[in-house]
């Protein structure tokens, strides 16, 4: 097993290692995964992580105490608040696409929709470059974006953004059923 502690390091701050990276060195890490998963889910069990694996990335999990699930399920509603901004500002957002701050900064001033869910997301910024520079670093800190072309700015969605789609997809799916039982 190769680039262990380099994988532990990504994946325990809560990253996502995608088959589609910019990075080289993260595409040699998906690499190592994808031909020795079991290996590496054994070897991470002993330390309290769980390797998943999704479509073209690998996540950690763990078992969470309540305290640390309402702190999780928090965050993830942030992301569908994120998700709902990103959709609106282009209904194809998602893996491989490909967008500069400057991109959302344009959209935002031309639709009055983009705007209210801008000082929604973030109600003390009125800057729509600052909107635009935040939402961008969350995606890229977490490994949903990359930079794509530093001269131009550039960035392009991972497919580790199907790990919150597919999370949205469960979270409609919920939803559907509940609404078909009877009351």
């Amino acid at each position: 097993m190769q680039y262990t502690r380099e994988i532990f390091d990504t994946l325990s701050k809560g990253a996502f290692i995608s088959a589609d990276s910019t990075s080289q060195q993260v595409r040699r890490w998906y690499d190592a995964l994808d031909d020795g998963f079991q290996e590496y889910r054994a070897y991470y069990e002993g330390v309290g992580f769980i390797l998943e694996s999704g479509d073209g990335y690998f996540y950690f999990s763990r078992k969470e105490s309540k305290a640390d699930l309402q702190r999780k399920l928090e965050a993830l509603l942030r992301w569908i608040d994120y998700i709902d901004f990103l959709k609106t500002f282009n209904s194809t957002f998602g893996p491989g696409f490909e967008f500069t701050p400057s991109d959302i900064v344009i959209a935002i001033s031309g639709d009055v929709e983009l705007k209210d869910k801008a000082g929604k997301l973030f109600p003390g910024v009125k800057n729509f470059s600052d909107v635009a520079e935040k939402i961008t670093r969350e995606l890229e800190a977490i490994g949903f974006a990359e930079m794509l072309n530093e001269l131009e700015g550039s960035y392009r969605v991972t497919a580790a953004f199907h790990y919150i789609e597919e999370m949205m997809d469960i979270i409609a799916v919920s939803e559907e059923v509940k609404d078909e039982i009877p009351q």
